[in-house]
């Protein structure tokens, strides 16, 4: 499975659209379909600036990659 349609292709999308379905879709009731894009938009925002990540040194993903402490390693 070195290829195309390898497991670690989408692996990050995955975990990224797990985390939305435990933190935000299953905890709401949404009303319509306009209220449930809404409230998605408001998390992916709040996921991106305030919420901190473990692998970030628990930064957000805006600080970490806007305003870098130091530098972000680079594979070779």
């Amino acid at each position: 499975m070195d290829g195309k349609g390898a497991w670690r292709d989408n692996v990050f999308v995955e975990r990224l659209w797990r985390t939305i379905k435990y933190e935000e879709v299953y905890l709401r009731a949404y009303d319509s379909v306009s209220a449930a894009r809404e409230s998605l938009r408001l998390y992916l925002a709040f996921y991106n600036s305030r919420r901190p990540h473990s692998s970030l040194d628990g930064q957000p993903p805006d600080q970490a990659y806007l305003n870098p402490s130091k530098p972000i390693p680079v594979a070779a």
